[in-house]
C-alpha cells in the first residue's frame, strides 16, 4: 500500500497539468478537465481491466472536442460523450475488444501525428494568447499573420516568451535526475511559469475558474435530439473509435513495463465505456487511457489498481480544496505543456527506419496524418483505414502465370496460380495478351487460391475471345 500511495502522488501530479491544459486547449472550463481525471481514477480506476493502466483527458482526442463544442455547444459534448461511453460498453460486452488489436499500428500513429500537427498548429496561438482559426488548414495558413501580429505586440511576445520558456523547461527538465526525481517536468514547468507570471506581474491571460459544481452542467433532453443527425452520429464514432483504439493500445504498451496481471481488453474496454458514461452525464471530457500517466504510475512503483483511485481522489481533494490556484497558471504555460505533448505525438523518430523497411506501412502513415490536417478527424481515420486495407490487399494479390507447351497442333496449358483481385488484374491480362495469338489456349484456374468475380470474369472472357481470335479464317490482301 505504500508504494500505492507513493505512487498515486506522482500521477497525480503528473495528470495535474495535464488535465488542465488539455481543458483549455479543448475550449471548455478548465474544472472539466480535472472532472474526467477525477472519473478516470475513482470509477475507471476501480474497475477490472488492466490493473495499472490510468486514465483521463488526453491531448489526443483534443481537436476533435475543440470541435464538437463548437458545433454543438458543451450540451452536445455531454451527449457524445456519454454516447460513445455507451457503445464502448456494448463492444465491450460483445467481446469485441480484442479485434482493436487488429487495427492497423500505422493507422494509429498516422492519427496520432495528424492530431499533433493540429494540435501544435492550434498552441502556437495560444503561445501568443491569440485566438486560433477553427480548422486545421486555417491554423497552418494563419501562421505567417501570426508572426506579424506577435512581433509588432509586446504582451503577445511576453506570452510567446514565457510558452517558449515552458517548453525548453520540459525538454530539459528530465535530464536534472535530482529535479525530475522530485517533481514531473509538466508540472515543473508550469509552476516555474506561474511563479514568474506572479512575481513579475505579467500581463498575460491566464485560467479562468468557475468552480468545481458550477462547471458541471449535465447535458438537457433537447441536446439528445442531435442524435439523430449524420454529424453528431459520425462523432460519437470518431469519439468511440480513437479513445477505444488509443486505450488499448496504451494497455499493450503498458503490459510491457510490469511484470502483473495482462490486460482483459474487453473489461478495459467496459471500463473505458462507463467512464466515458459517467463523464458524458456530468458534461465533462472523454477519457482515454493515458500512456504518459500510465508509464508514470509504473515507474512510481504501484503495485494495484489503488495508485490510480487514489489519484483521481487527489485531484478531487485539489479541485474542491484549491480552486483559486487555477487562476495563478498562464495560458501560454498550459500551451506550452500541449505543444510539447503534441511533438511526442509525432513519431518523427520512427518514421525514418519505417519508411526504409516497410514504405507502404510508412505511406498509410503519412496519409492519415496529411488527411486529418486537411480534413477532420474522422474522415481521416477513415481514409487511413481504407488505405491500410487497399495496402493489404495488394501485398496479399500475388498473382503469376505458369505456361505449357504440349505440342504442335494442341492448345497451350495456362495456369494461374495465387490470389487474382481486381488489383492485379491489369497486369494479369499483360501478362496472357503476350500469349501467341495463333494458339488456342486451355485457361486452368484451379491453382489459384483466392478469385474474386471481377477477375473470373475478366478471365473467363479473356479466354473465349482468345480462342475465338485464334480460329477465325486469316484473310490475306
Amino acid at each position: 500500500m505504500r508504494a500505492d500511495v507513493t505512487a498515486s502522488l506522482v500521477v497525480f501530479l503528473v495528470a495535474l497539468p495535464l488535465c488542465v491544459g488539455v481543458a483549455v486547449a479543448s475550449g471548455v472550463p478548465a474544472e472539466l478537465g480535472l472532472i474526467t481525471g477525477i472519473v478516470g481514477g475513482l470509477v475507471t480506476g476501480f474497475l477490472p481491466g488492466s490493473s495499472l493502466q490510468v486514465s483521463g483527458p488526453a491531448a489526443g482526442l483534443t481537436v476533435l472536442v475543440y470541435e464538437a463544442v463548437d458545433s454543438y455547444g458543451l450540451g452536445g459534448l455531454g451527449v457524445l460523450v456519454l454516447a460513445a461511453g455507451v457503445l464502448q460498453i456494448a463492444m465491450g460486452v460483445l467481446r469485441l475488444g480484442r479485434w482493436f488489436r487488429a487495427i492497423s499500428v500505422s493507422v494509429v500513429q498516422g492519427m496520432l501525428a495528424g492530431i499533433g500537427l493540429v494540435l501544435i498548429a492550434g498552441q502556437l496561438y495560444a503561445l501568443a494568447d491569440a485566438e486560433a482559426p477553427s480548422s486545421g488548414p486555417d491554423k497552418l495558413l494563419g501562421l505567417g499573420g501570426l508572426v506579424v501580429d506577435t512581433l509588432g505586440d509586446s504582451r503577445a511576445l511576453t506570452a510567446l516568451g514565457l510558452g517558449a520558456g515552458t517548453v525548453l523547461v520540459l525538454a530539459l527538465w528530465p535530464r536534472w535526475r535530482a529535479g525530475a526525481r522530485a517533481l514531473p517536468a509538466p508540472l515543473a514547468a508550469v509552476l516555474l511559469a506561474t511563479g514568474v507570471t506572479v512575481a513579475l506581474d505579467l500581463p498575460v491571460a491566464r485560467v479562468e475558474v468557475q468552480g468545481l459544481l458550477a462547471s458541471v452542467q449535465p447535458p438537457g433532453a433537447g441536446d439528445f435530439a442531435g442524435l439523430a443527425s449524420v454529424g453528431m452520429l459520425g462523432t460519437v464514432l470518431a469519439f468511440t473509435l480513437i479513445a477505444s483504439a488509443e486505450s488499448l493500445f496504451s494497455a499493450a504498451a503498458v503490459d510491457r513495463l510490469h511484470d502483473g496481471p495482462r490486460t482483459d481488453y474487453d473489461k478495459e474496454l467496459i471500463a473505458q465505456g462507463a467512464g466515458n458514461a459517467v463523464c458524458g452525464g456530468l458534461g465533462a471530457l472523454p477519457m482515454t487511457a493515458v500512456i504518459v500517466r500510465s508509464s508514470a504510475n509504473v515507474a512510481a512503483g504501484a503495485r494495484t489498481k489503488a495508485s490510480r483511485v487514489l489519484h483521481g481522489a487527489w485531484l478531487l481533494l485539489f479541485a474542491a480544496a484549491f480552486p483559486a490556484a487555477l487562476e495563478l497558471i498562464p495560458v501560454a504555460a498550459l500551451a506550452g505543456v500541449l505543444v510539447h505533448a503534441g511533438w511526442k505525438l509525432i513519431p518523427v523518430r520512427e518514421f525514418g527506419p519505417l519508411w526504409r523497411e516497410h514504405r507502404a506501412e510508412a505511406v498509410v502513415l503519412a496519409v492519415t496524418a496529411v488527411a486529418i490536417v486537411v480534413t477532420d478527424m474522422f474522415q481521416g481515420v477513415l481514409l487511413g483505414l481504407l488505405t491500410a486495407v487497399v495496402k493489404t490487399a495488394w501485398e496479399t494479390s500475388h498473382v503469376h502465370v505458369e505456361t505449357e507447351d504440349p505440342g504442335a497442333g494442341l492448345p497451350l496449358r495456362v495456369r494461374v496460380l495465387g490470389n487474382a483481385t481486381f488489383l492485379r488484374l491489369p497486369r494479369l491480362l499483360d501478362q496472357l495478351e503476350a500469349l501467341p495469338s495463333d494458339r488456342r489456349v486451355a485457361l486452368h484456374l484451379e491453382g489459384l487460391r483466392h478469385v474474386d468475380h471481377a477477375c473470373g470474369l475478366a478471365l473467363t472472357s479473356w479466354e473465349e475471345q482468345h480462342n475465338r481470335s485464334a480460329t477465325a479464317p486469316r484473310v490475306t490482301a
